[in-house]
């Protein structure tokens, strides 16, 4: 585990990485991928963002998660979808995607 995910853990008070529910482990996972490696390569990018989704389907699928919280994710999953549209659609297409996130940005 890389050294600052282990200061994190301490802070909070986690001994091992068992103790996380399924989608912190998730996130744990693919923060402790992207630490460990000198340089993020496009194919990293692309799986942060399909994990963030994947967290974000789960908690709207969560009963006990609220309305107005699911709500709230909303935007954040849409970026990461456009995000991923733009890194796999050809140059047409990520010509119309840049414009629809420079709209959002706005």
């Amino acid at each position: 585990m890389h050294s600052l995910l282990n200061k994190l853990f301490v802070k909070k008070g986690i001994k091992d990485a068992r103790e996380l529910s399924k989608e912190e482990k998730v996130t744990f996972e693919t923060w402790n991928g992207i630490l460990s490696k000198e340089e993020l390569t496009l194919e990293d990018v692309k799986e942060f963002c399909r994990s963030q989704l994947s967290v974000i389907e789960s908690k709207w699928q969560d009963l006990n998660t609220e309305q107005n919280k699911k709500a709230e994710m909303i935007p954040y999953y849409t970026v990461y979808k456009t995000l991923l549209n733009a890194i796999d659609s050809p140059k047409v297409a990520r010509e119309a995607l840049e414009q629809q996130l420079e709209n959002l940005i706005k």
